[in-house]
C-alpha cells in the first residue's frame, strides 16, 4: 500500500489494546505508515543515535501533528496546548532553564505534591525521568509542541539565558576584564616603566638593541615553524589510514563500521548540531540554506541551527521568506547588555541544540556534501581526549583579483602544512572560526566560548589545550568567499590581530599555571604561535629596515652590531625569505592551484597590509576592546554562483 493511499485513509483513534503493542507494530495499526517504511526505519535504528518516530519524521513519511497524537496515545500523555494553558507561576523555579533546554521539559503545573511536566519529546522519556533531580522522579508528564516550549523558555527567562551567554567562561580565563579604562592604564604604566629603564640605563643604545635582537630572535622562532612544515610536507614519518567511501542512500544508509565499540557496544552514527551565526546576512543568507541542502548526512542525525541577532531585522526578513527544511530551524539571540559577538551568540545557541557534537560554520561556507560523515567516522576513531576536529578551509574565489589571490595562498600554507606541523609536533592548535567540530560534552565542561574574545576560536583551542584535551584535522574541506576588498581585508586581519593579543594577555596572567598545564611543549608552541606572530607583524616596520641594510642601506645598526653580526643577520633574512617563498610555493601545489605559482612572489607586497591592520587592532584593544570588526560576504560573483556539487578533495589542478 503507497504512502499516499495511507495518508488519503481517514485517522483513527487507537484502541487501549493498540496503545499497548510494541512501538513498530502500533504505528503500523495505526495506519501512519507502511511496512518498508517501517523496515527501513528500524534497520537505520539499530546504528543512528536516533528513534524510530524521528527518522521516520525526518524522511517525511509523518506529519508532526499526526505523529504527537501517536505519541500522546502511545505513552499515555495528555496533550497540551501553552498558548491556552501556559505553565503555572508557582512550578517555574523547579528546574533551571538549562535544564529545561537540555531536555526539552518544562513545569507545567501542581496538583497537591504531585508536579505535572510537559515534554516536547514523548521518545525520550525515561532519559527524562533519569536525569530529573531525585525529588522530582514521581512526577507526571504531559506532551506539547516542541517549538512552543522552547519559545516560553525564552520569553520567560530571557535575562537569565543573556546573561548566561555574556558569563559562561569564568572571570579569570576571560577577557572581558579588559575595560577601556583598565587598558589605557595599563598601557600608560608599561610605557612610563620601559622609557624610564631606557633613560637610567648605562648602556648605550639598549633599546635599539632589543628591538633588533628581539626581532631577530622572533624571525628565528617563525622560520624554524616553516622550515618544519616543508619538512614534514616532503617527508611525512606515516600515513593516515584510508578512510572508506562516506556516502549513503535510502537502499543502504551509512553507519560506522561494526568494529568500532564505546564501552563495548557498537558506535552508534551520532546526531551533530551545526551552528550557523548570520549577522547581516542578506545577500548570502538564501544562498546558504541551498548550499547545505546538498548535505548528504542523515537528516535523522542533522540539526542545523541558524543564529540570528534579535535586532538583526534584514537577516531576520530575508531568513522568513526562506522555506526552511525540517532539519533547519532559527534561534533568535536577544539584546543583551549592548554585546553583539559571534561568541555570545553561540553561548546562548548551544543550550538549543539536540546533537552530541556540536559544529560551525559561517554564513559564506560552502562545506563538502559528505563532511558530516567524515566527522562522525574520526570521532568514532579518535581517542577519548580528543575534544575538537579542525577542517579544511579553502576558497572558491581564489581569482578575483590580486589580493583574493594571496589570501588563497596564505590559507593553503596556514590549514594545509602550518597547522598538521603543529598537531604533529605536539603543540595547542589554535582553532578556526569555522568547519570546527566539539564533543557537547567538553564544550559545556569548559564553558564555551568567550563572549568578549573576537578570535573566540583560537582562546578556545587554548583553553581545550589547558584542559588536556586535544584538537586533531580531518581531510574534509569548507570553501569560503576570500575577502578580496583592501579596506574589508584590514579590518578582518586587525580583528583576528587584536583578539590573539586578547587570548595572550588573559592566558598570561599566570605563566607559571600556564606552563603546569600547558607542560614545556605547549608552552613553547603558545609562545610561538601568539607572541611570535603579533611580535612580527608589529616589528615588520623596523625589520623591513633591517632587510635594507642587509643589502647596504645606511641603517644605524650597521656601526652598533658591527660586520659579523650583520652577516649573521643577513643570512637570518635571506633564509626566512627563502622559507616563505618555498612554503607559499608547497601551499599551491598542495591545494592543486598551479596558477597561483606566479603569485608567490607578490606575497611580500601583501602581508605589509597585515602590518596596519596589527597597528590598527593595537589602537582597538585600548579604545574598544570587544568590538567586533564585521566582515560582510556575498560581495563577489563567485559567492553567488559558486559550484555547490564540489567534492571533499579537488579532482584535478586548475586549468
Amino acid at each position: 500500500m503507497s504512502t499516499t493511499r495511507l495518508r488519503e485513509l481517514p485517522k483513527r483513534t487507537p484502541s487501549q489494546d493498540t496503545a499497548r503493542l510494541p512501538l513498530a507494530r502500533a504505528l503500523i495499526e495505526y495506519g501512519l505508515v507502511t511496512p518498508w517504511q517501517l523496515f527501513f526505519a528500524l534497520r537505520c535504528q539499530s546504528s543512528w543515535n536516533a528513534t524510530l518516530t524521528e527518522i521516520l519524521a525526518a524522511q517525511g513519511w509523518v506529519t508532526e501533528s499526526d505523529l504527537n497524537t501517536f505519541k500522546a496515545h502511545s505513552n499515555d500523555l495528555r496533550q497540551v496546548d501553552l498558548a491556552r494553558t501556559p505553565p503555572s507561576k508557582d512550578t517555574a523555579a523547579l528546574l533551571t532553564p538549562e535544564f529545561c533546554l537540555k531536555h526539552c521539559v518544562l513545569p507545567w503545573a501542581k496538583l497537591g505534591t504531585t508536579v505535572i511536566f510537559v515534554t516536547g519529546r514523548a521518545d525520550h522519556l525515561d532519559d527524562l525521568r533519569a536525569a530529573m533531580p531525585n525529588n522530582l522522579k514521581d512526577a507526571l508528564f504531559a506532551l506539547a509542541d516542541e517549538r512552543q516550549l522552547q519559545d516560553h523558555i525564552t520569553l520567560h527567562h530571557r535575562r537569565f539565558l543573556t546573561n548566561a551567554a555574556e558569563t559562561s567562561v569564568a572571570d579569570k580565563d576571560s577577557c572581558r576584564g579588559f575595560t577601556k579604562g583598565a587598558a589605557l592604564q595599563k598601557c600608560l604604566l608599561v610605557s612610563l616603566a620601559i622609557l624610564l629603564l631606557f633613560t637610567v640605563s648605562p648602556i648605550p643604545n639598549l633599546g635599539l638593541h632589543l628591538l633588533t635582537w628581539w626581532t631577530v630572535v622572533t624571525l628565528i622562532a617563525a622560520t624554524s615553524l616553516r622550515i618544519a612544515a616543508l619538512f614534514i610536507h616532503l617527508w611525512p614519518t606515516s600515513r593516515a589510514p584510508p578512510v572508506p567511501p562516506l556516502r549513503w542512500s535510502p537502499a543502504a544508509p551509512f553507519t560506522l563500521p561494526a568494529h568500532l565499540t564505546r564501552n563495548g557496544r557498537r558506535a552508534r552514527l551520532p546526531r551533530i548540531s551545526m551552528m550557523v551565526p548570520l549577522f547581516h546576512e542578506t545577500e548570502i543568507a538564501s544562498v546558504l540554506i541551498r548550499r547545505l541542502t546538498r548535505l548528504s548526512y542523515p537528516r535523522a542525525l542533522l540539526d542545523v541551527v541558524l543564529v540570528l541577532e534579535e535586532k538583526d531585522q534584514l537577516t531576520r526578513a530575508t531568513i522568513a521568506r526562506t522555506r526552511l527544511p525540517r532539519w533547519m530551524r532559527v534561534v533568535e539571540v536577544p539584546a543583551g547588555s549592548g554585546l553583539t559577538t559571534k561568541p555570545r551568540a553561540l553561548n546562548y545557541a548551544l543550550p538549543f541544540c539536540r546533537g552530541e557534537i556540536i559544529g560551525i560554520w559561517d554564513a559564506e561556507d560552502a562545506p563538502a556534501p559528505d563532511q558530516l560523515e567524515h566527522v562522525a567516522y574520526h570521532f568514532a576513531h579518535a581517542a577519548p581526549d580528543v575534544a575538537c576536529l579542525q577542517g579544511v578551509l579553502d576558497y572558491y574565489n581564489p581569482y578575483t583579483n590580486w589580493l583574493s589571490r594571496c589570501f588563497a595562498i596564505e590559507y593553503a600554507a596556514w590549514f594545509r602544512l602550518v597547522l598538521p606541523t603543529l598537531t604533529r609536533l605536539g603543540f595547542p592548535v589554535p582553532l578556526g572560526g569555522t568547519t570546527l567540530f566539539l564533543r557537547r560534552d567538553v564544550i559545556e565542561e569548559v564553558g564555551g566560548w568567550d563572549s568578549h574574545n573576537v578570535t573566540e576560536d583560537a582562546d578556545l583551542g587554548m583553553r581545550l589545550a589547558r584542559r588536556g584535551y586535544r584538537t586533531e584535522l580531518i581531510n574534509t574541506i569548507t570553501q569560503e568567499e576570500a575577502n578580496c576588498r583592501p579596506i574589508a581585508w584590514v579590518r578582518q586581519r586587525s580583528r583576528w590581530l587584536k583578539g590573539y593579543m586578547a587570548t595572550y594577555l588573559v592566558h598570561m596572567r599566570s605563566p607559571r599555571k600556564l606552563l603546569h598545564e600547558l607542560g614545556p611543549r605547549q608552552f613553547l608552541g603558545f609562545q610561538m604561535l601568539f607572541l611570535c606572530t603579533i611580535s612580527q607583524f608589529l616589528l615588520a616596520p623596523f625589520l623591513w629596515l633591517l632587510w635594507g641594510a642587509a643589502f647596504g642601506l645606511p641603517h644605524p645598526m650597521i656601526n652598533i652590531l658591527g660586520p659579523n653580526a650583520m652577516l649573521v643577520l643577513a643570512t637570518t633574512l635571506l633564509l626566512s625569505g627563502t622559507t616563505n617563498g618555498a612554503l607559499w610555493i608547497a601551499a599551491a601545489h598542495i591545494s592543486n592551484r598551479p596558477r597561483l605559482y606566479p603569485w608567490v612572489l607578490s606575497m611580500w607586497l601583501y602581508f605589509p597590509l597585515a602590518t596596519l591592520a596589527a597597528y590598527k587592532g593595537v589602537v582597538e584593544m585600548l579604545v574598544a576592546p570587544f568590538y567586533w570588526d564585521k566582515t560582510s560576504h556575498g560581495k563577489t560573483v563567485e559567492a553567488i554562483d559558486h559550484d555547490l556539487s564540489a567534492p571533499s578533495k579537488p579532482k584535478q589542478a586548475d586549468s
